[in-house]
């Protein structure tokens, strides 16, 4: 592919990207309005997210494989029709479940969408100087979706309505449909890619009963029976997930994907750093909104330190120094900033205090998780075999949405159940019920940013164990060519 065409393809994977970024930091924003007009309980507001991330998480790795058969620029294009129309139904839902279902769907789409983009910008620039230009180029533009999707989630809550929130990725799809109609070419068939459907129905079944069970502990605790028989469920089916990938005959991940150090590095250390931050923007979104008032478009500029710190990161520190330093130098010290945010952020209060606490914590941790997100993307995808980046790219998406539905559920559990106790044992006579719930709402969202954290510490550690490489490990060559059909009719 030529030059300044490879340059364009990178425009238009980086704006079906911004479409999936615009969608995840629009619908927080959104979020409390939704809540209130559709009735969804707190407990179940969770749903909106997860029903997004579970279906996207669950689905991703069998959506890299569906790309490598059918040829990513189709799964590509695919994609993004699919999550224009599943768009356009839950802007038009007309209760929590449609809405819910809406967002699955639109996890559905994404997991074909998302790893049929990263594969194509992985494969399109293996030449290193090249790669660390388009890696960062691309995080700059994921950064700056973040804030494009905060502020215009607040415009169009704010003047217009909610709704508004989803049907904007319409014509969004649209513009990327036609450039990569344009400008992507095949991106590669392999005949010997066929689909692993136990392996998907099993690795699906297994997040499910894991995100459910959390989600239940918070109205049933959690020695209930079911809680504690559907997260043990979750456990055995991804266990056997695991034994069933070494003995599919093409499995949805392929070992040669999970045999290197470094990417099962980049793997880990993105479940656990999406564990602990899903939840906490969940819980800023509320923060703002209904403890100190702030109107949705307030809300949305509130975010966009962490915009600025995410460019910073990617941009300047990582894209600059992820072929000169070993990856983990700029892992951990960037899982160790991100914490110490989280640290701050943690100890807020029902008073106003933006400009002491959330504002740094959010420079902080925009910071550092741009530099270990662009860091870890490109060691995930390093080195791999033309023929698995299909695979390689999902199972990071993978890593990062069943991270988000996990940490979404269980923080979500754990700052209810916090709130609830909090409130229980506040109450007496004389008490004033909205200055308590807004106190007990903030407690319980401290305690889980303090769990959000140990979750970054955790990250930090196995970053700081498991990837040991001295330098970023080197593409591989162009993709193979692409085959020509295979007749499975005679």
């Amino acid at each position: 592919m030529a030059a300044n065409r490879r340059w364009w393809a990178l425009v238009v994977i980086a704006l079906a990207q911004l479409m999936v970024i615009l969608d995840m930091t629009i619908v927080n924003i959104a979020l409390p309005s939704a809540q209130t007009a559709l009735h969804m309980s707190d407990g179940n507001r969770q749903w909106v997210i997860t029903a997004y991330t579970l279906a996207f998480g669950g689905l991703l790795l069998l959506g890299g494989r569906i790309a490598d058969l059918a040829g990513r620029r189709l799964a590509f294009m695919t994609g993004l029709l699919g999550f224009a129309a599943a768009s356009a139904l839950g802007g038009a839902a007309t209760d929590s479940g449609m809405l819910f279902g809406a967002r699955a769907l639109q996890g559905v789409f994404a997991a074909l969408l998302a790893p049929a983009a990263l594969s194509l910008l992985t494969t399109t620039f293996t030449d290193p100087k090249e790669r660390g230009k388009a890696f960062g180029v691309f995080g700059a533009i994921v950064g700056a979706g973040a804030a494009i999707g905060l502020l215009a989630g607040g415009l169009l809550t704010q003047y217009l309505d909610w709704r508004w929130c989803l049907y904007v990725n319409v014509p969004i799809a649209l513009v990327a449909f036609a450039g990569a109609w344009v400008l992507l070419d095949g991106g590669g068939r392999y005949e010997d890619a066929h689909l692993d459907v136990p392996g998907a129905l099993l690795g699906s079944a297994g997040m499910l009963s894991l995100v459910y069970g959390f989600s239940e502990a918070e109205s049933r605790s959690w020695g209930d029976g079911l809680v504690l028989g559907l997260l043990a469920a979750g456990v055995v089916l991804l266990g056997l997930f695991g034994l069933w990938q070494t003995r599919a005959r093409v499995p949805l991940l392929p070992m040669s994907v999970v045999r290197d150090r470094q990417r099962v590095g980049a793997f880990l250390t993105i479940l656990m750093v999406t564990i602990g931050m899903f939840g906490v923007f969940l819980f800023l979104t509320y923060y703002f909104q209904r403890v100190l008032g702030y109107s949705p478009l307030r809300t949305g500029l509130a975010y966009l330190p962490i915009t600025v710190g995410m460019i910073t990161g990617s941009t300047q520190v990582a894209a600059r120094l992820l072929n000169r330093v070993p990856p983990r130098t700029l892992i951990v010290p960037g899982l160790l900033l991100a914490a110490g945010a989280l640290a701050i952020i943690a100890q807020v209060g029902v008073a106003p205090v933006y400009a002491s606490h959330v504002l740094p914590g959010m420079l902080m941790l925009g910071l550092g998780m741009g530099t270990v997100m662009m860091t870890c993307v490109s060691l995930a995808t390093s080195s791999v075999a033309p023929r698995d980046a299909g695979a390689a790219s999902a199972t990071f998406n993978t890593a990062q949405q069943v991270g988000g539905s996990i940490g979404t559920a269980l923080l979500n559990t754990i700052a209810a159940s916090v709130t609830t106790r909090y409130a229980t044992a506040h109450a007496g006579p004389g008490a004033d019920r909205r200055a308590l719930a807004s106190r007990a709402a903030v407690h319980g969202f401290n305690v889980a940013t303090w769990w959000a954290m140990g979750a970054l510490l955790l990250a930090a550690l196995i970053a700081g164990v498991v990837v040991n490489a001295d330098r970023m490990p080197a593409a591989q060559g162009q993709p193979a060519p692409v085959p020509e059909p295979v007749d499975t009719v005679g």
